[in-house]
């Protein structure tokens, strides 16, 4: 799997002593592996899993299906290196995988034999099936795939004759949604669900409607329904918090809803018996960030909806049953960690410790992330991660310690010293609630040996997203290039971070940026120079998407900070509405009323309020292609500022969306220009 580069410099890593490790550079960003998908058998003994690299040809993110005992051991790759797989679902009696490949010829739903490995074609398709899911008889394959449109042109024009170039024809677009960030403009069309034999055959759509159906499908016991989540009500464009659950017969196609309220219920699963259906969802009531919530649900309708887990005040980010039913398995974020809990039916509101530290698959900074399957006996493969590592293979059972099982990265990691990261808690000065965060020293850094004399180092703080999202204990190749460069790096979790309950959350409601968030961060940045670690003559801020607005906030609020890199912010929330692809969420949740009804409510919340206050050099850093916070925003404050006359520099990255380091070049010149910048500005 890895390049034999990689493999040269392992065999000499072999032969050099283990202080000659170095930290780590841009370039080992193409070094670097992870895993995802892990889809362990029925019975446990084998998790077929993607493992991911960085194609250093192609600049792109490389995914391979890979097998591995669930013992850890005869890890090898499933089929030749050439082929393109991905989405590998067990069949219900673990003697089947069903996958997708794709290439120059165009997409195929596969199906492989475990025990031969015989390999048979199901079904060749125009575009790239998704949320595969077998029967339980194990005769037909379920999924979901975008069906293009071709809606009447607004006009008709001449047409040019032979050999002539004329311009490009118009775009004419009503749909409320009609570009997505990483996408561009949307193509005409709907995701449906369809249905294929098992054995091959001609992919049959059932559902109907101008209606997306997709995300997670789930087949009832008998096989003649399955239950999916869409929106299918008039005005579903601007429902951006509204879907239901329905169930489609397979047969005739008809759709039934099983749900009905105000809300996104999402996610089914149904129980091994066929009686329930548990989900995800919430009665929407209005907020800018509400948790979803475990619901169960008698699928003959005999009574209300349950909700389980009721105690747990945390946002659940997936359920999947037991293989006997009793109860069901849930992934959740809790301060700063990823964990999978047990609920039992039978003690529904007690959740039971199955795994800790999920995660590891979002490489730049260290968001929570990662997936996780059960055997039909409850063994759990899922992805874990700790600051010293991406996401590995790891497994767990209820009562036993985990174990990993993958070590993707360790010949790339025993030539490379990391930073160490610690866990802090401190009090806010804004109103003494407690806020966590992480500190990253520099490879080399004693906390044990400094004094009042000792050396100060440059100190940087690296603010998340969201805003309603979090950090933790996870691996951040950013900020390990941070530390490497030999900055102390805080990451922290002000108010409104996921994970810490909804009243955490609910303190930035209708109210971000604000200067509770800034106090928090301030505050943790005070605790590092009262140990003498940081230099408070040397700080600095940067932060992407959330962290980008609050970077361009807070140097609007204090000018403590040598040098700042606002990362595809938000500027100005009243020209924002007008420009982002998620405006119909931003403006019905994150704000009261519409930016024409209350303009001073939108400038006061917005960076831009507080340029003519801005004295600290700052960079402004977005990709060309981003449609969430179009690069209209950065030039807003780049030219404020050229008109104040403050330092400023605008780094615009060509081709890149809102995820600028999707491709491992982009992550360098990230973090490049990042380092460059508080270079300048020493």
């Amino acid at each position: 799997m890895k390049r034999p580069i990689l493999v040269l410099a392992l065999t000499l890593a072999i032969a050099v002593p283990a202080t000659a490790a170095k930290p780590l550079e841009l370039i080992d960003a193409f070094a670097l592996e992870f895993v995802s998908d892990p889809q362990i058998s029925p019975d446990g003994n084998h998790v077929i899993y993607t493992r991911n690299s960085m194609d250093i040809m192609t600049d792109r993110v490389r995914g391979r299906l890979w097998i591995i005992g669930a013992d850890g051991k005869n890890n090898r790759p499933l089929m030749d290196d050439s082929v393109k797989a991905s989405g590998a679902r067990w069949s219900r009696d673990g003697k089947r995988l069903a996958y997708v490949t794709s290439g120059e010829k165009g997409n195929a739903l596969m199906v492989r034999w475990t025990g031969s490995g015989e390999t048979a074609r199901i079904a060749q398709t125009d575009r790239s099936p998704g949320n595969i899911a077998w029967s339980p008889d194990g005769k037909q394959l379920a999924f979901t795939m975008f069906v293009p449109s071709s809606p009447k042109p607004f006009v008709t024009l001449p047409s040019p004759p032979k050999g002539a170039e004329w311009a490009k024809p118009a775009r004419a677009i009503n749909r409320v949604r009609y570009r997505a960030d990483g996408r561009g403009y949307l193509e005409p069309g709907f995701s449906h669900v369809f249905v294929v034999p098992a054995d091959g055959g001609r992919p049959r759509q059932i559902t109907s409607g101008n209606y997306n159906h997709s995300g997670q499908l789930a087949w009832t016991a008998d096989g003649n329904r399955i239950v999916f989540s869409a929106t299918r009500k008039k005005g579903w464009e601007l429902e951006t918090r509204r879907s239901d659950l329905h169930a489609v017969t397979v047969s005739n196609g008809e759709i039934s809803p099983l749900t009905n309220r105000k809300g996104p219920d999402h996610a089914p699963a149904i129980s091994p018996d066929g009686k329930w259906v548990a989900y995800l969802g919430f009665s929407d009531q209005g907020k800018s960030y509400q948790d979803d919530e475990l619901t169960l649900l008698r699928l003959d309708k005999s009574s209300d909806p349950k909700r389980l887990a009721s105690s747990l005040d945390r946002n659940l980010l997936s359920c999947t049953w037991a293989g006997d039913g009793a109860g069901l398995y849930v992934q959740y974020d809790d301060h700063g960690v990823t964990r999978i809990g047990f609920v039992s039916l039978k003690k529904p509101e007690k959740i039971v410790a199955v795994a800790t530290n999920v995660g590891g698959t979002t490489i730049g900074r260290p968001y929570a992330s990662g997936t996780f399957s059960v055997s039909d006996k409850g063994t759990v493969a899922y992805t874990q991660t700790r600051p010293e590592y991406p996401s590995d293979l790891a497994i767990a059972n209820r009562g036993k310690p985990a174990r990993r099982i993958t070590r993707v990265n360790d010949d790339l990691f025993s030539q490379r010293q990391l930073g160490h990261t610690e866990s802090i808690r401190y009090k806010s000065s804004f109103d003494g609630r407690e806020i966590q965060g992480w500190v990253v020293t520099p490879p080399g850094f004693d906390p044990q040996g400094r004094t009042k004399t000792s050396k100060r180092y440059p100190v940087m703080l690296e603010i998340h997203g969201g805003p309603f999202a979090n950090y933790g204990e996870r691996f951040s190749f950013e900020v390990q290039l941070y530390a490497a460069a030999g900055y102390i790096v805080l990451y922290t979790n002000p108010r409104g971070s996921t994970g810490y309950g909804r009243q955490f959350a609910d303190l930035i409601d209708h109210n971000y940026p604000c200067e509770g968030d800034f106090q928090d961060m301030m505050s943790g940045l005070d605790v590092l120079i009262e140990r003498g670690w940081a230099d408070p003559k040397q700080q600095y801020i940067t932060g992407g998407s959330g962290g980008g607005i609050l970077t361009a906030w807070v140097v609007g609020k204090t000018g403590r900070f040598r040098a700042a890199v606002a990362q595809k912010p938000v500027i100005n929330w009243h020209s924002f509405i007008g420009v982002t692809d998620a405006y119909p969420g931003i403006a019905r949740y994150w704000f009261h009323h519409m930016p024409w009804e209350e303009p001073q409510r939108y400038l006061a919340r917005s960076p831009i309020s507080l340029v003519g206050k801005v004295t600290t050099p700052t960079m402004l850093l977005t990709g060309e292609d981003d449609h969430r916070t179009p690069i209209s925003e950065s030039e807003q404050f780049y030219q404020a500022l050229k008109l104040r006359g403050v330092d400023t520099m605008m780094v615009r990255v060509p081709g890149a969306s809102h995820g600028i380091v999707a491709r491992p070049s982009r992550l360098m010149v990230k973090v490049a220009h990042v380092l460059k910048w508080f270079e300048v500005h020493r």
